[in-house]
Order: structure tokens, then sequence, then C-alpha cells
């Protein structure tokens, strides 16, 4: 089947034509967007369509929002996708909207083993239930249900839950997060957006002021996420913590959602931050945290954890999704 295939994100958006056959993909052409410069979607699928000049035979589009009823009002985005507008507006065919975490999920089923770090190998379960958890602009988290010999992806807003702090430095940026933001997510500390907003917390809690280095990068136009991680340590000692501590709360909370979904088939790290901070989650610390549930460490330790290094798993699963939802797959 050939499909027209979206990951929607709320700092790029990435279009494909994708056929799918038996359970894999292979892409014929693609296209990145910077988001913010569209006013709508649908923008952006006229623009590709145009390019391709390709006709497919259905639409799949994986958004990071929230899903109901087919339309969406994403994120971190003013946008509103509705399926039935998108096929009315461009005369599309059949249009499936789904979470870009559950595209993800289905995507997990094209991947190579060169596409998939191991973290932990642990001791899968074949008939247990996996996880799989995205830090990239925002928090995206979803479960993939073992049943009747089948794997089921479903989608979550569990990164949108109440953050918890665990000790007395988490409260503490818990009170500096909800005297900015009012509620405080787990989206608020483990995302990109997140990062800046640690580091700016140790350097209040510290007494020191902001790092010279990400003055520098900010004034020459540089991401300030992509900047503190990228900080060498001994250049800026706060970056480390900050990133240290980042790597601490994102393995809590993939402990949290490993736990809610009984992941002991897997539990997958997605979305764009993991494949560049990889040194950083293969020391020690990462796996010690995810562990540290108390009694349940012995479940934990059994758990396999992997990277997900290939950054079209939401789009190659958004094909997958759509074919299997219009029974070509």
């Amino acid at each position: 089947m050939l499909i027209l295939s979206g990951d929607i994100g709320g700092t790029k958006t990435r279009i494909a034509l994708i056929e799918t056959a038996a359970g894999r993909v292979h892409i014929h052409g693609e296209s990145t967007f910077i988001s913010a410069d569209f006013t709508e979607l649908r923008d952006i699928i006229a623009y590709f369509m145009t390019a391709v000049a390709t006709r497919p035979e259905a639409v799949g589009l994986g958004i990071a929002g929230p899903v109901h009823r087919q339309r969406s009002e994403t994120t971190n985005l003013p946008w509103i996708i509705d399926a039935l507008a998108l096929e009315q507006a461009l005369g599309l065919p059949q249009v499936h909207l789904l979470n870009d975490l559950e595209a993800t999920a289905w995507g997990i089923r094209a991947l190579d083993r060169a596409d998939i770090f191991e973290l932990n190998p642990g001791r899968p379960d074949p008939e247990g239930n996996l996880s799989v958890i995205a830090a990239g602009t925002g928090l995206g988290e979803a479960g993939i249900c073992r049943h009747a010999g089948d794997l089921h992806p479903f989608a979550s807003e569990g990164g949108h839950a109440d953050f918890a702090p665990a000790n007395e430095l988490e409260f503490a940026l818990l009170q500096f997060l909800a005297g900015r933001y009012g509620h405080v997510s787990w989206e608020r500390v483990v995302s990109g957006m997140g990062i800046p907003d640690i580091l700016e917390f140790l350097c209040q809690h510290r007494g020191s002021e902001s790092p010279a280095i990400l003055r520098q990068g900010l004034s020459n136009g540089g991401d300030r996420a992509a900047l503190i991680a990228a900080a060498d340590a001994r250049e800026c000692p706060l970056c480390a913590q900050a990133m240290d501590l980042f790597v601490h709360l994102y393995a809590r909370e993939a402990g949290n959602h490993a736990l809610k979904v009984m992941a002991t088939g897997g539990v997958y790290l997605a979305g764009g931050i993991a494949p560049k901070i990889l040194p950083r989650l293969r020391e020690p610390g990462f796996l010690a945290s995810f562990f540290d549930k108390g009694r349940m460490e012995p479940l934990m330790r059994a758990m396999p954890v992997r990277v997900i290094l290939n950054d079209r798993a939401a789009l190659y699963g958004a094909a997958l999704a759509t074919a299997y939802r219009f029974g070509a797959d």
C-alpha cells in the first residue's frame, strides 16, 4: 500500500511517501519542515504532494498530541488537525490520525538490529508488554500490549502526569517550576524544554551565574538544550550537573512507565534526545535510577532497556498503522 506518512512534531514535521508490504516499509520520497514556519499542517501536506506528484492510497499521520475521534489539538503547536477536514480540503483519500508515540510503537516492528542499542539485556518475556518513552520537544509515552499472539500499540498522555520529587533537590526543582508554570508535569523536566529549566534552577539553587559558554552560544543563535548537553564538563560543571539530573529523571520516569504497563517484554527509549546523549545513558547512573524501585527492583532488572537510534520509527509506524487500519497489511 502506498501511504503518505507523517511524523508531526513540535519542532519539525517529516513527511514521506512510504510503500508498505508484509510489515516492512520502503521510502520513495521524504521531506522535513520546520513546524513553526507553517500556520497549519494542511499547507505542508499540499506542498509535499505537489512536489512528489504522486497520489497515495491513504494518509497516516503521527501527531505530537492527544488524538480523539480522528481530531487533535497539538500540544506544542497552535494547530488543530482533523482527518475529515484534511480529506475534504486536499481531496485526499482515507486519512488516519494517531499519537506520535503510538506511531513509534508501531514502527518498532520495521526496525533492524542496527537501529537499536541495548542498554540492559534483561530477561525478556516473550508474552510481556512493552513500553515506549520518548524525550524530544516534549515527553511522549505509549505502550504495546500483547494479545492473541500479536502486538497492539496504544497511546498515552503519561508525560503530562504530575512530576513527583523523590529528594530535597528535586522538591526544590518542583517549587522552582511550579512558580514558573503552575502545574508541573514530567514533560516539564524530561524534555528538550526541560533541560534549560533544570540548568537555570541549578544556577539559582547554587547561587551561580548562567554559564558563560551558554550565553556565548545563545548570542550565536544556538539551541539551549543542545548547547547544555554538548558542553564540556570542565568548561561548564553546572551544565554537566544539569545533564546528570536530567538523565536521572529520565530513568526514573522510564521506570515509572515500565511498571505501569508491566513492560516485561522490554522498554524502548525513542525521540530525538536519547541517541544524542547515548554515552551518558551508557553510564551506570541511568540504569541504577531505572532499577531503583524498592521491592520491584528484581522485576526492573529483568526488563530489557533499549534505545531506538533510527529517527524514522514514527514515520514508519504511521504508515504501518494506517495500512493495518485499512486492511492492507
